[in-house]
């Protein structure tokens, strides 16, 4: 098979879609890997690296999609690449079709088999290939809030680990999941007074075995998140629903009652956001104020610390691309349920009903 790697064109998106051993991994099995040049550089690797390790370097993102049978990439395609993509190519990367409806008609008119990331979902609900970027993308999130929170840069002046005889910082996690329980380790191990909301006790139960009266845990409902929004210095959104757009957890009014410098940092933008207030953002450009609290939403927060984004995010995506390319698709999804769930748009059809339900567009039971 020929696996295409283009360079990555978001706004300052760093990562890359494989690394040197992955090439190396993917040539030794016999197949034909096309690296755009210059595409490993914001992780800190040289063309030099991936031809040392078997790839052939291409000039241009044209060489790469019209030859590769797989492109493989981190994020979504961007209206300068739809057309790039042609019939029966298959596509690997983080897609979000739920909030993306000129992508997702573009991948159907184009007949793009797409292959999402984040739908990936092994028999015990983990979504093996979001959790390396969630982990990451919770962890900088208190940094990231705890940055907007200073005065310098619009925030009300609060230190999220406070002083003595003054009081830490309020932070509201909305969510206990991968990316929730991240961000709620490093809002206490930075000392601050922290809260976490889910609507599952048993993840609620595991955050309070492991940290305690370091934390509160409360059920996730409409008056229990009011009332914590509204005091909140800090608050992230970590909800997710695989393949679905995000449930709009804190209202506008909510917001609106928060106090003004306050900041809001919502993980779940690519899937349309749980803050409704949320809009995505750039790292060009990250901040949006509504009612004086700072949105911070920039849809490819991992992308800022590519190195570590890189190698975490590919360490869990090859083993799904080797059983791509040495089995080919049906057959390695007819084996794999997990990847099965990946898939979802084939020969002009929308196959993850989440998707299609976001959207309103027709869906089809799985080919395979």
């Amino acid at each position: 098979m020929i696996i295409g790697v283009p360079k990555e064109i978001k706004t300052r998106e760093y990562r890359v879609a494989m690394t040197p051993a992955g090439v190396r991994a993917l040539t030794e099995d016999g197949h034909t890997v096309l690296v755009e040049r210059e595409a490993g550089i914001g992780s800190g690797l040289s063309d030099e690296q991936y031809r040392q390790a078997g790839a052939r370097l291409v000039d241009a993102p044209d060489s790469v999609y019209a030859e590769a049978e797989l492109v493989v990439k981190v994020k979504e395609p961007l209206p300068a690449e739809y057309d790039l993509l042609h019939a029966n190519q298959q596509l690997f990367t983080f897609l979000h079709l739920a909030a993306a409806p000129d992508l997702t008609v573009s991948l159907l008119n184009n007949r793009v088999t797409a292959i999402a990331y984040e739908t990936i979902q092994l028999a015990d609900g983990s979504l093996p290939l979001l959790q390396p970027m969630s982990e990451v993308a919770g962890r900088m999130a208190v940094q990231i809030g705890a940055h907007f929170l200073q005065k310098e840069c619009g925030g009300k002046g609060v230190l999220l680990a406070g002083a003595p005889g003054v009081r830490p910082g309020r932070v509201v996690v909305l969510g206990a999941g991968t990316g929730g329980s991240n961000a709620v380790r490093i809002a206490v191990g930075m000392g601050a007074d922290v809260t976490v909301f889910d609507i599952e006790p048993t993840r609620l139960a595991a955050l309070d075995d492991h940290y305690g009266n370091h934390i509160h845990t409360l059920m996730s409902n409409t008056q229990n998140i009011e009332e914590e929004v509204s005091r909140a210095d800090l608050v992230v959104g970590a909800v997710l629903i695989p393949g679905a757009r995000a449930p709009h957890l804190v209202s506008e009014e909510m917001v609106k009652r928060m106090e003004p410098g306050s900041v809001i940092v919502d993980l779940a933008v690519d899937q349309g956001g749980c803050i409704e207030t949320v809009r995505p953002t750039t790292h060009d450009d990250p901040i949006h104020e509504r009612f004086g609290i700072l949105h911070y939403g920039v849809a490819n927060m991992p992308g800022a610390v590519s190195r570590t984004s890189t190698f975490a995010l590919t360490n869990s995506t090859l083993v799904y691309i080797r059983k791509i390319a040495n089995q080919g698709l049906q057959s390695a999804m007819s084996e794999d349920p997990s990847l099965a769930k990946g898939l979802n748009t084939h020969q002009g059809r929308l196959h993850n009903r989440a998707v299609a339900e976001a959207l309103e567009l027709p869906f089809t039971p799985l080919p395979f």
